[in-house]
């Protein structure tokens, strides 16, 4: 699917006749790939780069643009039985008057927040890299709320399903701290090359808050992540424990059900036994088994088991 937009008064506003400058193909399909390789000249690699999740951030430079691919939070929908959260690849392509965007899925490519005042195309591309990683840091707050929830239920749980639901979020920091350093890593070459793409000044100024703004959504997730590692191990010894009382209680009760059931079994043998022929040895009987069970419950007091 093909998008259309233009920059026009500082603002980015969509177009439907194709008579823009910004060009966003989502999911495209072979023919729209055919075109972008023989129309635009784009890397057939590089290309299928922009689809590929588990593509790493980078630089590359063709002879008629610039090719960078960086990474994008996948978009999550309450409604999958999985807290698991995952990666995209976005591939841009940066010529003189035009910017092609390739992504695997649809995203909000352009907040009015972030995109209220914009300029060139470098511009663009900059502010849109800014917009993705406030998108991160939108889904690093989501992961915490939904570990917060989980650590409330956990606390009085004895089953492993929200264990693995914690479980899942570490594994999806650590996806998302892979894809934030891969990040930096490109916006670190964009600034060493920043003359030789015709940054103004104004640009790399911005370039030097995506950067900071970067390193902290990476130092976040790091956090989460450490937390949530330290949390699993706690709970998992909370899990161990719970079990460990319950079993504890199960044998208490097991144990104050066996002493009375032994006495009245004594006198239930088919032999001659003592208040065999007592009016009143059902009532001893029973008070028998009562005391046995008082003197349990005493003894086990007194060794505070």
């Amino acid at each position: 699917m093909l998008k259309v937009y233009k920059v026009l008064d500082n603002k980015i506003i969509p177009v439907e006749n194709g008579d823009g400058n910004i060009f966003i193909y989502i999911n495209p399909d072979e023919k729209e790939k055919k075109f972008l390789v023989d129309e635009f000249r784009v890397d057939e690699h590089t290309l299928n780069s922009s689809l590929d999740p588990d593509e790493l951030s980078r630089l590359e430079y063709e002879p008629e643009h610039v090719a960078l691919i960086f990474k994008s939070p996948k978009n999550y929908s309450a409604k999958e039985q999985s807290l698991l959260f995952k990666v995209n690849s976005i591939g841009a392509f940066l010529f003189k008057d035009k910017l092609v965007i390739v992504t695997s899925e649809e995203i909000p490519f352009f907040p009015v927040k972030q995109f209220a005042k914009v300029g060139a195309l470098n511009n663009v591309l900059l502010k849109l890299i800014y917009s993705l990683t406030f998108h991160f840091l939108e889904h690093l707050k989501v992961i915490n709320l939904i570990s917060d929830e989980i650590e409330r239920k956990i606390s009085t749980a004895m089953e492993n399903k929200y264990l693995l639901n914690q479980f899942t979020l570490g594994k999806s920091l650590v996806f998302y701290q892979n894809a934030i350093n891969s990040n930096n890593v490109l916006l670190e070459k964009l600034k060493l090359n920043s003359a030789k793409l015709n940054f103004t000044i104004e640009e790399v100024e911005l370039l030097d808050d995506l950067i900071i703004e970067n390193n902290q959504c990476y130092r976040q997730a790091e956090i989460y992540s450490n937390i949530l590692a330290s949390l699993m191990d706690a709970k998992g010894s909370i899990i161990s424990n719970n079990l460990n009382v319950l079993m504890k209680t199960l044998n208490i009760i097991t144990i104050m059900i066996m002493v009375p059931t032994f006495v009245v079994s004594a006198f239930s043998m088919n032999v001659k036994i003592p208040f065999q022929s007592h009016p009143q040895a059902f009532i001893l009987i029973m008070s028998l088994a009562l005391i046995s069970v008082a003197s349990f419950f005493v003894f086990w007091k007194w060794k505070r088991w």
